[in-house]
């Protein structure tokens, strides 16, 4: 995910099965940070939601936003059999979010004899 093309729908928790809130930016880096650092008063920071535990990218701003307001609406055991397909551990997935890519090593193809 580019993040200057790219909106996304995102979920944090304050730990493992705990308190969830599904959000939706066009910054998912920018926002999670926010959330993160505590920044905006409201739901999230009341009830320490700082754990990034899901996002998926779209296309465009209309189509997250119909998807977030879709997700809001499932039963909460949805939403945690959603974030346990891909992150059965409820890791943070911030610092893989932001952490720059690693090169891949050259292939060492040994001296033909």
């Amino acid at each position: 995910m580019r993040r200057e093309e790219a909106s996304a729908v995102y979920i944090v928790a304050s730990a493992r099965h705990g308190t969830l809130y599904i959000g939706v930016t066009t910054d998912l880096v920018r926002r999670i940070s926010e959330h993160r650092q505590e920044f905006i008063p409201g739901f999230s920071k009341k009830y320490g939601c700082k754990r990034l535990v899901w996002f998926e990218p779209h296309e465009s701003i209309v189509s997250a936003i119909q998807r977030e307001k879709s997700l809001k609406r499932w039963p909460r055991d949805w939403k945690t059999n959603l974030i346990e397909r891909d992150n059965p551990d409820w890791d943070d997935l911030y610092d893989a979010l932001v952490a720059p890519p690693q090169p891949i090593p050259p292939i060492q193809i040994p001296p033909s004899s």
